[in-house]
């Protein structure tokens, strides 16, 4: 066989497999195609809504009741179900108490934030001004 002939039939094979690899990568792409489609057309509502229950979960319940929302409730009770004054009672000072503490929050979270300026303000410092009886032993 002459060479000519011979690099002829292999140049036709080569062409064959590329091109029955570009049609194998084409028809893979169509359904890609389809997917990023449909991911874009998607996505940003699926993260918005996650995004909103990751908040809406992290937001603390903090009802602010007065005096008057306070009787619409306890008398909403006591049509519904009667109830002895004990625990009426009881539910009222665990309001105020519930209250009392949401009034308090605001002053207990800056308590918290001074103290741990504190501490890192002493973890900053270098460990050779800590007395050696307070440092951990090693082991091992």
């Amino acid at each position: 066989m002459a060479p000519e002939l011979v690099e002829t039939r292999e140049a036709v094979r080569s062409s064959e497999c590329e091109d029955s690899e570009l049609e194998k990568l084409e028809s893979d792409l169509k359904p890609m195609a389809h997917k990023i489609l449909d991911y874009r057309s998607t996505l940003p509502d699926q993260l918005k809504t996650t995004l909103l229950s990751v908040l809406d979960a992290q937001r603390p319940f903090l009802p602010q009741l007065n005096s008057t929302q306070e009787q619409n409730i306890s008398g909403e009770e006591s049509s519904s179900a009667p109830e002895d004054p004990e625990t009426a009672k009881k539910l009222k000072l665990l309001n105020e108490k519930i209250s009392s503490n949401c009034s308090a929050m605001p002053i207990v979270l800056k308590r918290m934030k001074d103290c741990i300026a504190k501490i890192e303000k002493l973890d900053s410092y270098n460990a050779a001004i800590i007395h050696p009886a307070f440092k951990r032993k090693k082991t091992g």
